[in-house]
């Protein structure tokens, strides 16, 4: 029987590569078969990864770029496709909070760092603009591919602290919606976008705002965990299952869509 969920014969490029998640993502695109372009910042990190993968008998190439230098986009699409020939889905994976964007709860709100929430949006929605027009025009040459964002809980709820970057994965929610309207408009089903809304997974980037050192969780940390219903973090692997799904055929007709793993944050009132 044919196999739907299978990405054999694929190629995906995975921005954010070298961070916990795109970690995860590797894993999931190659264990389903796919061949994974691993595009992020740290050189050291993205090649001991394609390398793993190839010691497994996959294929994987490194790309090092910064998703927000449209030259260095351009650059790492020239090498995968020298290398694969083509590219069949695209993974927007890179992103995260900014410091600078971050509103303490004593912070005046009428003085807010705007230099900072130009980082955070810069980084969420130009770091997902840039990748899709560089490597969509290559799905659009070879007329099929599908596109992943990642969008948050904090696109949905009011989230203290974190308004940078809620804005920014807000306006991700609103870009896919409409992005995938526009290219359904041009290319019929053949290409599609969709996202992600991860719930709170434990990350480098929030470890110390979520657990103590001795894996106590902190105030914050217990807030999150009293409004999910699992009553627990994500692990990282558990977005694998709709990033596979979504990457698929076996998502042919779905598109604009974002899909909730967050253990039932998302749904839950409090009551």
């Amino acid at each position: 029987m044919n196999n739907k969920f299978s990405l054999a014969g694929k190629v995906i490029v995975i921005t954010g590569g070298t961070g916990i998640i795109g970690k995860s993502f590797i894993k999931g695109i190659t264990e389903a078969g796919g061949a994974v372009g691993i595009l992020g910042r740290n050189e050291t990190v993205a090649n001991e990864r394609a390398e793993e993968v190839i010691k497994n008998g996959g294929k994987a190439i490194a790309l090092i770029a910064d998703v927000l230098d449209e030259n260095a986009v351009e650059v790492a699409k020239d090498k995968i496709l020298t290398a694969f020939g083509k590219v069949d889905g695209l993974v927007n994976a890179a992103g995260g909070n900014i410091p600078e964007a971050v509103i303490q709860k004593d912070a005046d709100i009428f003085a807010l760092n705007m230099d900072g929430m130009r980082k955070a949006m810069d980084l969420n929605l130009w770091g997902t603009l840039i990748p899709t027009q560089v490597f969509g025009k290559a799905m659009a040459a070879s007329g099929k591919g599908s596109i992943v964002n990642i969008s948050s809980m904090s696109a949905k709820r009011a989230i203290t602290k974190v308004l940078g970057y809620s804005m920014g994965k807000a306006a991700v929610d609103c870009y896919t919606q409409w992005f995938a309207v526009e290219l359904a408009n041009r290319y019929g089903d053949q290409i599609r976008m969709n996202a992600i809304a991860p719930g709170f997974f434990l990350t480098e980037q929030n470890r110390t705002l979520l657990t103590n050192t001795d894996g106590s969780y902190t105030e914050r940390g217990n807030l999150v965990i009293n409004q999910t219903p699992f009553k627990r973090f994500g692990h990282a692997d558990e977005l694998i299952g709709a990033l596979q799904w979504l990457l698929s055929d076996a998502a042919a007709f779905v598109t604009g869509t974002v899909i909730n793993v967050d253990g039932g944050f998302m749904v839950n009132s409090g009551v």
